[in-house]
């Protein structure tokens, strides 16, 4: 089975990073539907490292504001959700529940910081693009982002916990009159190789 062109258009042809946001709620049904769907996306040993806050509030969304760059102040104001993806360094902890068919996988990662730090990476940033499909499926829209502080969103919003900041997204209803073109994309000879 694959998705119909629609479908196709939703998540990748038609859907755009978005700046600029409508002034429409996202309710916490919605953050909750939207994880229940990002969750089976595929990582390594089952390994879930991703933590997310999803700041909803106003109080909490200002604090995101005072840690992000100036180009980023006002599109992280005006979004009605912004979805801070961290990861867990003390993910492997949960493996055994995670992975139950190797509950021994936990001593992988015993005295390992640079394989811990690699793995929790490189799944987080996996299970935020799942994030951004999800929400594309579910008619929300996503304007991912760098461009802040890690420290102060790790103080803000993880403090005490061995969690770093991976990224930034807004989710919500995009304007569409604040989109610029869109820009190019790299052709497949420019990107890929077979062999």
């Amino acid at each position: 089975m694959s998705l119909c062109q629609a479908g196709l258009d939703l998540l990748f042809n038609s859907a755009r990073s978005h700046n600029g946001w409508q002034d429409k709620p996202v309710t916490e049904a919605q953050l909750r539907q939207l994880y229940d769907l990002m969750k089976f996306g595929p990582t390594s040993l089952n390994s879930s490292p991703a933590r997310i806050v999803f700041a909803l509030s106003d109080s909490a969304k200002q604090r995101v504001v005072e840690a992000v760059s100036p180009g980023n102040v006002e599109k992280t104001r005006t979004a009605p959700v912004i979805a801070i993806v961290g990861y867990d360094l003390d993910f492997a902890a949960k493996l055994p529940a995670l992975f139950p068919h190797k509950p021994e996988a936990t001593k992988l990662f015993h005295d390992k910081p640079e394989l811990i730090q690699d793995t929790a990476f490189r799944n987080s940033s996996l299970q935020g693009a799942y994030s951004i499909m999800a929400s594309r499926a579910l008619g929300l829209d996503c304007g991912p982002m760098s461009g802040f502080d890690p420290q102060k969103i790790k103080q803000a919003f993880f403090s005490g916990q061995r969690v770093r900041v991976n990224f930034l997204c807004g989710i919500g209803y995009g304007d569409p009159s604040k989109l610029f073109p869109r820009s190019p994309r790299l052709a497949f000879a420019e990107a890929c190789s077979v062999i």
